[in-house]
């Protein structure tokens, strides 16, 4: 097959990366049977690998008010493909990562240890890091700003209040310019808060309630990951993993089970429903449950989207299998088995009935759901697409946040101001998750018309489709201080289709790379004193811990199969960074100040509410963060 023509920007890319990176065609491939280049006879067939449950972790210490975890990033060799060795990273050497469980009210102290290589070792990049919890309302120096990033042998201790409902969040890398490569290594893990409305629930429980963590990969000859996301379209496996598992099947009673569907692919986008046909129920999404079960035949679900489902096997008769399979959605590039999902094989009668029900009512309505256009102070307009080869978030990119020293904003909303965003998706090849941090939102409308059955629930994530348009209504707060604003197709993020919003102040005990910088060198023992919970919006700077814990933190659990490195991908140069200064207090000096500047094209303000007239008070400070560059990036890190 001939290799068409390469524009300018891809013939760079070609030249840097070498031949091998075009050893899979960026043209042609829609039509491909698969993806991987590992013979076929190494690919299990769908359905004969064992279901697995990544274990969840214990704290390292405890107290009066929280939990305190330490994960260390790391490298290792784990077993995706049955008796195939693949190089992976993983949160304590797992893939994905250990689950945390956390309970509302009780803070969580994580500390996040990047013992990574130097460089990667086929694409040749500085592997820094940032954790950020998707779905926890943090302050900005602990939400994984991508200017917050920690290098090789750097440590930071992350604060999570554990304020927001019971929900089903997810911790994953989000380091600048290569969040897609670093989550495909395996950074990512599920994290499960509760509180005493769930506790009250008679819905599944315990060995009932099981995560499915979905993720897609492609495999060099040698069974490490390959790496190619189609100029920065998007990477598209050709096998599908549950939980790091290839087509898994689970054994389940003839009882209901809770399924926590995390989308932790890069790029894939799935429209999930029962082989036989068969109705579930949605109880939760990503905010935390909905006031209404709603009954589906079908999930559509994109990038970092998660939802909680109901599925009843009592009718099935013992013996029978049910698979999980994917439809597939508009402009993902499908292969012979991505149809598949994973398999239930039923057992036989329910060994415990207990918490076996889905009431008709779960609960009141979240406060995101609570929401209306009446309450706006503001309509903003979003448009998404991409322009130049560049993906832009209304004609802008990351890189030109980065060059105005991070000083723009989308939006600068008081805490406790209701805005209605608009967003469009221009474009026609591509779908957009477009994920806001801190806020949990409402969807609207979808072209027009109210909110499809699945996301009548609060949600963090939306999926924008091809020539959608999607209105989202959302309260601000409660922190203040500067959050991200991005695409969840993370080739898309990295490349630079990500923006920001101030909420009301921006000031030192806030700034997202300064006020809590990671630190270098040995590990210094907790000290509760620094980290004692307090009031959202207010600000305290752990310092020098003191003596050590009494409960040392676990043994890693044994490695899982999950998703590597590419050890075939091709090569790049390592890409130069500058390390934000390492300290073992963090910085409280009061950085210089400037007005944020807004970009907010067609701004209106509802006719119901009053406007605001006056600017905001507060000024944003100058920032630093780690500018980071690759050999076909500038010194910004916008692809040319």
């Amino acid at each position: 097959m001939d290799i068409p023509s390469l524009t300018r920007r891809d013939a760079l890319k070609a030249s840097l990366l070498g031949a091998a990176a075009l050893a899979l065609p960026w043209q042609g491939v829609l039509s491909a049977k698969s993806a991987s280049r590992i013979a076929e006879s190494k690919l299990p067939r769908p359905y004969t690998v064992p279901f697995y449950t990544p274990p969840v972790l214990r704290p390292a210490m405890s107290d009066a008010t929280g939990d305190y975890y330490r994960i260390t990033q790391t490298a290792f060799v784990g077993e995706v493909l049955p008796g195939i060795k693949t190089p992976l990273w993983g949160y304590n050497g797992l893939v994905p990562g250990p689950t945390i469980k956390a309970r509302r009210g009780r803070q969580t102290v994580m500390r996040q240890i990047n013992a990574l290589p130097e460089k990667h070792p086929t694409l040749g990049y500085v592997p820094w890091t940032s954790t950020h919890l998707h779905g926890m309302p943090s302050k900005p120096q602990y939400d994984g700003y991508a200017g917050d990033n920690s290098m090789p042998g750097m440590w930071k201790d992350y604060v999570y209040p554990n304020s927001c409902e019971a929900r089903t969040l997810w911790y994953h890398d989000h380091g600048v310019h290569h969040t897609a490569e670093n989550v495909y290594m395996g950074l990512a893990a599920q994290y499960h808060l509760s509180d005493e409305v769930e506790d009250a629930l008679p819905i599944p429980k315990g060995r009932y309630d099981l995560p499915l963590t979905i993720s897609d990969a492609a495999f060099a000859e040698n069974g490490a990951l390959l790496w190619d996301d189609n100029s920065h379209s998007g990477i598209y496996g050709d096998v599908v993993l549950v939980n790091g598992r290839p087509w898994p099947t689970l054994a389940v009673e003839q009882r209901k089970y809770r399924f926590r569907v995390l989308n932790a692919s890069v790029a894939r986008g799935y429209l999930l429903r029962l082989s036989n046909g068969q109705p579930f129920q949605v109880i939760a999404t990503d905010g935390g449950f909905m006031a209404i079960p709603q009954t589906v035949t079908e999930l559509k679900i994109g990038m970092a989207e998660r939802y909680e489902i109901v599925v009843d096997f009592a009718a099935i008769t013992p013996g029978q299998k049910i698979q999980l399979v994917n439809r597939g959605v508009k402009n993902s590039t499908d292969y012979d088995h991505t149809g598949k999902v994973m398999q239930f094989e039923v057992s036989g009668p329910a060994s415990d009935t207990r918490n076996n029900d889905v009431p008709a009512v779960l609960t009141t309505p979240h406060p995101a759901m609570t929401l209306t256009p009446a309450m706006s102070q503001a309509s903003r307009y979003m448009r998404l697409e991409r322009t130049n080869n560049l993906w832009t978030i209304n004609g802008t990119t990351w890189d030109d946040v980065a060059k105005d020293e991070y000083v723009p904003v989308f939006a600068n909303p008081q805490v406790g101001d209701v805005e209605i965003w608009e967003v469009e998706n221009k474009s026609g090849g591509w779908f957009h998750p477009l994920h806001v941090h801190l806020v949990d939102f409402q969807v609207l409308s979808r072209n027009g018309r109210p909110a499809p059955a699945h996301e009548r629930g609060p949600k963090d994530v939306v999926y924008i489709g091809e020539g959608e348009t999607v209105k989202l209504i959302m309260r601000f707060g409660p922190e203040h201080g500067r959050y991200m604003i991005h695409c969840h197709n993370l080739s898309h993020e990295d490349h630079d289709m990500m923006t920001q919003f101030q909420v009301g102040d921006h000031d030192a005990d806030c700034d997202p790379v300064n006020a809590a910088p990671p630190t270098r060198g040995a590990e210094t023992p907790w000290d509760p004193r620094a980290f004692q919970p307090e009031a959202p919006g207010t600000s305290t700077d752990p310092t020098s811990p003191a003596p050590p814990p009494e409960t040392p933190s676990p043994a890693p659990a044994p490695s899982a199969p999950t998703t590597t490195a590419p050890s075939t991908a091709p090569r790049t140069t390592a890409p130069r960074t500058t390390a934000p200064k390492a300290t073992t207090t963090p910085k409280t000096s009061t950085p210089k100040t400037r007005t944020p500047k807004t970009s907010t094209p067609k701004t209106t303000t509802p006719k119901t509410t009053t406007p605001k007239t006056t600017a905001p008070k507060t000024t944003a400070p100058k920032t630093t963060a780690p500018r980071t560059t690759t050999s076909s990036r500038t010194t910004s890190g916008r692809d040319k």
